[in-house]
């Protein structure tokens, strides 16, 4: 089937529609050239505007904003609870560390106990 046959199998509508859409072409390209003259400007010569692409993942939050939304929340809580809303510490808590003599007792103590679980099960 020739080219010319496809063409002519399409209803009337359909090709009256694509004759519709070719003038429209033709008068926009005939504006084109009337701007840029016989050589309009190719589509790369077109500037994009080009950045950095925003990796997907994971969001992440500065400090300052997770302490602002923390601090709302705990002024939330304060209001529901009729408390007045406590102010962060102004510097982080040192991790307590346990002593050589501490650990030992709790140890004793574990030992202790496990011993006497031992003794009442037999």
């Amino acid at each position: 089937m020739s080219t010319l046959d496809s063409f002519l199998h399409h209803p009337i509508e359909t090709l009256e529609e694509a004759l519709h859409i070719r003038r429209q072409i033709d008068a926009l390209q005939k504006q084109l050239s009337s701007l840029f003259g016989n050589h309009p400007p190719s589509l790369d010569a077109i500037p994009v505007k080009s950045g950095p692409v925003a990796k997907a993942g994971k969001r992440t939050m500065s400090a300052e904003a997770r302490e602002r939304i923390a601090a709302a929340q705990r002024a939330r809580w304060a209001k529901s609870k009729g408390t007045p809303a406590k102010a962060p510490a102004a510097t982080p808590t040192k991790k307590r560390v346990l002593s050589p003599e501490g650990r030992a007792r709790i140890v004793a103590a574990l030992k202790a106990r496990h011993a006497a679980n031992r003794k009442a099960s037999k």
